[in-house]
C-alpha cells in the first residue's frame, strides 16, 4: 500500500502521461502530470510530491537540466529519470546528478512499481533512521544510558534518587550489560559531578597488587617502592571510586577496604597512620555475591556495607526494543569526526540482530556493530557483514515480498508478538514459565502481554 503517496509524471507524451497517470491511481498514488521541465519545477514549487518520474529527451527543457534546477531547490524526493534514448552513460550521468534511478522506454507496469517500491522502502528507512537519531539523542538517553525499556526506565528513577546521597552502591548485571555507565550516570548527576571518577576493574590486578592500587605506598615499603605513591582512594577524594568486579578482590583485601569504608579512612602500604578521605564508592559484579558469601569466598560484612543501594541491570535480551536504538549510536559514534559514508541497515539485518540472544550483551553488540560497519561497502549492512552467529539465528528469504512492511519497530513487535504466544502456548498458558523459556523477567512479560493486547 502506498498510502496516497503523491508523484508527479513529467513527460511530453501525453498519452504516456495518461498511461501512467491511470496506472499509478490504480495502485494508490495521488498522480499529477507536467509536459516539460518548466512545468515540473511549477509543480514542485507549488506542492511537495514524494517521488517524481521524469523523461530525459523533452522541448523546452530537457530532463537533466530539471534535474539539476530541481536539486538547487534543495528537493528531497527521489527523481526517476526515463528516457527512450537511454544509455549506460546517461544513466550513470543522471546518477551523478542526484537522480535516484533511470529506467528505459519501453518499461512494463511492474518495472514502474518495483523501482517506485524500492524508493518507498529507501525512504521509510531514511525516515526511521532518523527518528532513531532523534531518540537517541535526547528521549531515550539517560547520561550516556541508552534505553526505552520501561525496567530501564525504573532503573534510571533509581539513579536519580541515589545520586545525591553518599550512600554505597552495588550494580549488579551480566558482563556487558553497562555497569560503569551506571557508575558514571550516578557520579555526574550529583553533587561530585566536578570531582575525580575513578575506575579499577579487580579482576585485572593481582591479589598482591590491589592493595598498593587501593590506598598508595610510601617510599620503601617494598623492593619497586621507589617514592612514595598516591592510591585510587586518594585520586578520588571528593569524588567517587568505582569498583568493577567486586566479587574477585582477594579475602585479605576484603577486611582493609571493609575499614576503609566504615571509617572513611586509609593506610598507605608501609605508612604508619591512616589518612582520612572522602569517597563515594560504587561497586559492581557480574557474580551471585549472596552465593559467595554462603561458600567463604566473599565476607557477609563487607557484601552487607557494599548493598546498601542495589541497582540490578538486565541483559540486553530482556531488552529487545532497545537494539536498534543501541545499533544506530554505536554507527553514529563510529561515523563522528570521520570522512566516511552514512550507513543503514538492511531490514533482515536489523531482524537479526533482535532474534539474536547476545550472551556478551551491549559490548558484544558494540563489536559486532563495527564489524559491520567495516566489512559494509553499499552503504547498507547487510545480514552477511554480521558475524556468523548472528545470522544463524534467523531464515532469511530470497524473495523479497514487495509488499512486506520494512518499518523496524514493527518488525519488531511482530518477533516479539510471535516469540510471547509460542511460549505461552508451549507452557499452557503459564506466565511464569513463559517468562523463564523468553529469558525476560516476570515483570517485562506481564508489560508486554498488555502492550500487545496478548490475553
Amino acid at each position: 500500500m502506498t498510502n496516497g503517496k503523491h508523484i508527479l509524471i513529467i513527460d511530453d507524451e501525453e498519452n504516456l502521461r495518461h498511461m501512467l497517470s491511470v496506472m499509478l491511481t490504480r495502485q494508490g498514488y495521488v498522480a499529477d502530470s507536467a509536459a516539460h521541465g518548466e512545468e515540473g519545477l511549477m509543480r514542485i514549487r507549488a506542492k511537495a510530491y514524494d517521488f517524481i518520474l521524469c523523461d530525459i529527451r523533452m522541448p523546452e527543457m530537457d530532463g537533466k537540466t530539471f534535474l539539476a534546477r530541481a536539486l538547487e531547490q534543495n528537493i528531497t524526493a527521489p527523481v526517476i529519470m526515463m528516457s527512450a534514448y537511454g544509455s549506460v552513460e546517461t544513466a550513470v550521468e543522471c546518477m551523478k546528478m542526484g537522480a535516484y534511478d533511470f529506467i528505459s522506454k519501453p518499461f512494463k507496469k511492474d518495472e514502474i512499481i518495483m523501482v517506485l517500491k524500492k524508493a518507498d522502502e529507501r525512504e521509510r528507512l531514511k525516515e526511521e533512521n532518523s527518528r532513531l537519531k532523534e531518540a537517541v539523542a535526547g528521549r531515550f538517553e539517560y547520561s550516556g544510558i541508552i534505553s526505552r525499556n520501561p525496567g530501564m526506565e525504573e532503573i534510571f528513577s533509581q539513579i536519580r534518587k541515589v545520586t545525591e546521597l553518599k550512600t554505597t552502591v552495588l550494580v549488579l548485571g551480566e558482563s556487558g550489560t553497562g555497569k560503569e555507565l551506571v557508575a558514571r550516570a550516578i557520579h555526574l548527576n550529583g553533587r561530585r559531578a566536578s570531582k575525580p571518577f575513578v575506575a579499577v576493574n579487580c579482576g585485572a590486578i593481582p591479589g598482591n597488587l590491589l592493595e598498593s592500587e587501593l590506598f598508595g605506598h610510601i617510599k620503601g615499603a617494598f623492593t619497586d617502592a621507589a617514592s612514595d605513591k598516591a592510591g585510587l582512594f586518594e585520586q578520588a577524594d571528593g569524588g567517587t571510586l568505582f569498583l568493577d568486579e567486586i566479587g574477585e578482590m582477594p579475602l585479605g583485601l576484603q577486611v582493609k577496604l571493609l575499614r576503609a569504608l566504615q571509617e572513611e579512612e586509609i593506610r598507605k602500604v608501609g605508612a604508619a597512620v591512616s589518612k582520612k578521605v572522602n569517597v563515594r564508592v560504587v561497586s559492581a559484579t557480574s557474580r551471585d555475591l549472596g552465593a559467595d558469601v554462603k561458600a567463604g569466598v566473599f565476607r557477609e560484612d563487607l557484601y552487607f556495607r557494599l548493598n546498601v543501594f542495589c541497582i540490578q541491570l538486565p541483559p540486553l535480551r530482556d531488552r529487545i526494543e532497545d537494539i536498534p536504538l543501541l545499533a544506530e549510536h554505536f554507527i553514529n559514534s563510529m561515523l563522528h569526526g570521520r570522512e566516511m559514508e552514512a550507513l543503514s541497515f538492511e531490514p533482515d539485518a536489523m531482524r537479526s540482530l533482535m532474534a539474536y540472544s547476545w550472551p556478551g550483551n551491549i559490548r558484544e553488540l558494540q563489536n559486532a556493530i563495527e564489524r559491520a560497519a567495516i566489512l559494509c561497502e553499499s552503504g547498507r549492512i547487510t545480514i552477511s557483514n554480521l558475524p556468523a552467529s548472528v545470522q544463524s539465528t534467523v531464515t532469511v528469504q530470497t524473495t523479497a515480498d514487495q509488499n512486506e512492511d520494512l518499518s523496524i519497530k514493527k518488525a519488531e513487535d511482530a518477533i516479539e508478538r510471535d516469540l510471547i504466544r509460542k511460549a505461552l502456548i508451549k507452557t499452557g498458558g503459564n506466565r511464569t514459565q513463559a517468562a523463564k523459556i523468553l529469558e525476560i523477567s516476570h515483570r517485562s512479560l506481564l508489560y508486554k502481554l498488555k502492550e500487545f493486547g496478548i490475553e
